[in-house]
């Protein structure tokens, strides 16, 4: 199934782990300061790909249980954190994560809430989680805020045209949030950025789900155009990528 996303990201791990963004320590800070998180908090991270949000985790001392249905994230995420006594690898899914009943305090989602059935998944969401635990989904939102980043908004738009495969969070509405979280759940938005090289570009497009991978009908002519992006817009051999950490927070339970 295309829509899959256990289909949809098969081949992007290598990418993904590398070139996709991390999380500011700024995140870290408000799980603590706003929603309580310490060290003995246990988390699922749901959707937990190679394991990017899961790491910052496992870095304050947490247990985390990272969630992932596909093979090649979760593999990924297992040999690069293995070595964390807190790490424990779970084969599963937003909709069945095979956890236990009130097992953890936080469910997390990072840049995976859009490609959940959110009915099934709250309802599992509401079951591992302990009485007034948190579920928080977040994103690194791209701004448009430069040239360089209007004219990877084009690209971006111009190669899921040709595909007609994009799924995106930014077509999820507020009352879609809401009605996960329910209507009193908290928001902030974090800054963070990203510098990469050219390979760091072409690496950054071909970890999303629309891009054409090598051999794919319209690769090398994505490739070709983020090049001259490149070109147009580097500074010393880099460009950068500015986001919106976005963060949403509900207790599910």
């Amino acid at each position: 199934m295309e829509g899959d996303p256990k289909h949809r990201f098969a081949g992007r791990a290598q990418y993904y782990d590398a070139y996709r963004p991390k999380y500011p320590e700024t995140l870290l800070t408000y799980f603590r300061e706003c929603l309580s998180l310490s060290r003995q908090s246990v988390i699922a991270d749901i959707g937990s790909g190679t394991g990017i949000l899961t790491e910052l985790f496992l870095k304050n001392g947490n247990t985390v249980f990272a969630v992932e249905p596909n093979d090649d994230m979760r593999n990924t995420a297992q040999s690069r954190l293995s070595h964390y006594p807190t790490f424990k690898s779970v084969n599963g899914s937003a909709e069945s994560t095979t956890l236990e009943s009130k097992s953890v305090d936080f469910v997390t989602a990072a840049q995976s809430f859009h490609w959940f059935h959110h009915v099934a998944a709250k309802r599992e969401f509401r079951r591992i989680v302990r009485v007034n635990g948190w579920a928080v989904l977040i994103w690194n939102t791209r701004k448009a805020s430069t040239p360089f980043l209007q004219g990877y908004e084009d690209l971006v738009t111009w190669i899921t045209s040709e595909r007609k495969n994009r799924v995106k969070h930014e077509d999820l509405t507020v009352d879609a949030i809401a009605e996960f979280l329910g209507r009193q759940y908290e928001t902030v938005k974090l800054e963070n950025s990203q510098h990469i090289d050219l390979d760091g570009l072409v690496g950054r497009l071909m970890s999303a789900s629309y891009a054409p991978l090598p051999g794919e009908r319209l690769h090398e002519e994505l490739v070709g155009k983020a090049r001259d992006l490149f070109d147009r817009y580097q500074r010393n051999g880099t460009v950068t990528i500015e986001y919106w950490t976005e963060v949403y927070a509900g207790r599910v339970s």
